[in-house]
């Protein structure tokens, strides 16, 4: 805790590969980036286990797109999945869950904490939604969170610098702040000299890939119809290292 740690946020065994060999000290392995991130397939998981030794792996545990308030039924389909990732071999696990007025649901967290045991549990992005960030500063530390991953409640870590700079400062390292969102190689630098901050996540890609394809239909989108079908996103070996160069020299 409290040392220069870069994590990689990725959705596909390709990207962990590449940031792994670019220097990721940690991967949050997700699926579905595109919507922010769900739950991650298990048989992934144990590609990259096994193909990327050495690297700790967080699991991020979010059912669905959308907000963090969630029923009883997610929640017991929350807790097999840090159940299965747990008996897995995972590091941690990347949690949150809120209540309808903002706060963060200490019950749910809890429940979902007993289910990790002695895994790391990361506070997701559920800390950029809640309405106090430093009440809930306060509540993840007394959970027992090793990590919030946040990116000071706004659209990205630089247009929230000055609210992560205050949680850094009222964290007095009992508890790692890590700045994610918008982490690019041209504003790491920025952010740590206004904040302080020395633990980042970042996806580290560098633009789409084009698709294999050659036949390509025009008339079907099979997802969000603003995105293209024949573009592939993932984290781009180069892009990473030089974010992990910067990280690790602080």
């Amino acid at each position: 805790m409290n040392k220069p740690l870069i994590e990689a946020c990725v959705d596909s065994y390709q990207s962990c590969v590449n940031a792994w060999k670019a220097g990721a000290d940690r991967l949050e392995l997700c699926a579905h980036l595109i919507i922010g991130g769900c739950t991650p397939s298990p048989v992934v998981f144990k590609q990259v286990m096994e193909s990327c030794p050495g690297v700790k792996i967080n699991v991020l545990i979010r059912p669905r797109f959308g907000d963090f308030l969630y029923t009883e039924d997610e929640m017991d389909a929350m807790c097999a999945d840090i159940e299965t990732f747990r008996d897995l071999g995972a590091n941690g696990v990347v949690i949150g869950a809120l209540t309808p007025d903002g706060e963060l649901d200490i019950e749910k967290m809890k429940r979902m904490m007993a289910c990790a045991g002695d895994m790391e549990v990361t506070l997701h992005r559920a800390f950029d939604m809640s309405r106090d960030p430093l009440k809930t500063l306060e509540e993840a530390i007394e959970l027992g969170c090793t990590t919030i991953l946040t990116s000071g409640q706004q659209s990205d870590v630089v247009a929230g610098k000055d609210c992560l700079k205050e949680v850094y400062a009222a964290a007095a390292g009992r508890i790692d702040i890590m700045a994610g969102c918008g982490v690019k190689k041209w504003n790491i630098q920025e952010v740590h000299d206004h904040t302080g901050i020395i633990v980042f996540h970042t996806t580290g890609r560098k633009g789409a890939l084009d698709s294999g394809m050659k036949y390509r239909k025009s008339t079907v989108a099979m997802g969000l119809p603003t995105l293209s079908e024949y573009e592939i996103w993932q984290t781009d070996e180069q892009e990473f290292r030089e974010c992990a160069e910067i990280v690790h020299a602080f």
